[in-house]
């Protein structure tokens, strides 16, 4: 069989050859018109952000398998998939540790006003301090103070941990189901209304699709920050702007927006804050997760080949 993948450059990490694979293909990164033609004869695709569309996959009659090399498989028209048997696979628990500290990171910098103080030292004011500190910005402790997560995944369920490690009370968002064993839910608008930190990390579905729009934004408390590592679409981009200027939260710090990479001009990117914290989409992206996640997704394919498939999103036979 052959196997492609098709955005190699997006993963740094090794990538073993699939055991079962004749061919194996490998491609720094793939254009939409070029997909097809790299696909042709193959039966496993390797992707990370290259969509993989109804109108693509009707001209891959061959293709039986998508590996997705990332939790979120929202580039996938999984619904063609499953009616046409090809199996999606994604990845599983591999950033439980890496995701929440990097929202932590966040969360420590933004609730102790880090960015400000940094300024801060940098423009002299320290020096003409009469003091010996320079108390110019309030500073939040997270012992006492609540963290509302919406997605009681394994990435949720490890932020949760952090939080409750830091003194912090955790409440969960409640959603339709599925639902995961065990949690206890609170209401989606007490958690918004409750919450001195907001962190997201749940999927991108047509239901969560600006899930944070001003509605949220004006529900939530004025000294709350919000926290998104999961998906860009969660959150309306020009609300979150509006809810800053207008003080309806206290910050926010951002790893993902809804079109990525972002083009010159994105209103994010010129947001110049100390309050706003932007990252270029690497909280998933330690040494450790991206190996755990290079050698799932072998592992998935060649499960697959084997007929013991692991990790589906899709409901095959």
């Amino acid at each position: 069989m052959r196997v492609v993948f098709l955005d190699r450059a997006s993963l740094k990490a090794q990538v073993r050859k699939p055991a079962f694979a004749a061919e194996y293909i490998e491609y720094a990164k793939t254009a939409v018109g070029e997909i097809v033609p790299r696909l042709s004869g193959a039966a496993v695709a390797i992707i990370n952000k290259v969509p993989m569309r109804a109108d693509t996959l009707q001209q891959l009659p061959q293709l039986k398998m998508i590996a997705v090399a990332a939790t979120g498989y929202d580039v996938v028209d999984v619904e063609y998939c499953q009616q046409h048997g090809i199996a999606v696979a994604n990845i599983r628990n591999y950033a439980v540790h890496t995701v929440p500290e990097h929202a932590f990171a966040m969360i420590l910098a933004l609730r102790r006003n880090l960015l400000s103080y940094r300024q801060d030292v940098e423009a002299g004011v320290w020096n003409k301090s009469e003091q010996f500190c320079c108390l110019t910005h309030d500073i939040g402790d997270l012992h006492g103070a609540t963290l509302g997560i919406i997605g009681e995944g394994a990435i949720g369920q490890a932020t949760a941990a952090i939080g409750r490690a830091f003194g912090m009370r955790v409440l969960f968002a409640d959603h339709p189901p599925p639902k995961m064993a065990g949690v206890v839910f609170t209401s989606h608008d007490e958690v918004l209304a409750q919450s001195d930190v907001v962190s997201l990390h749940c999927p991108l579905l047509p239901a969560t699709r600006n899930l944070i729009d001003m509605s949220a934004f004006r529900k939530m408390k004025r000294n709350a920050l919000l926290i998104n590592t999961a998906r860009g679409g969660l959150v309306d981009e020009a609300a979150l702007i509006q809810a800053l200027d207008a003080g309806l939260i206290a910050g926010a710090g951002f790893d993902v927006l809804t079109v990525e990479p972002p083009t010159d001009g994105h209103p994010l990117l010129d947001l110049r804050r100390p309050n706003f914290i932007l990252t270029p989409h690497v909280a998933w992206a330690s040494d450790g997760a991206m190996q755990f996640l290079a050698d799932q997704l072998i592992d998935n394919i060649d499960a697959w080949a084997s007929g013991n498939p692991q990790h589906l999103v899709t409901s095959l036979g």
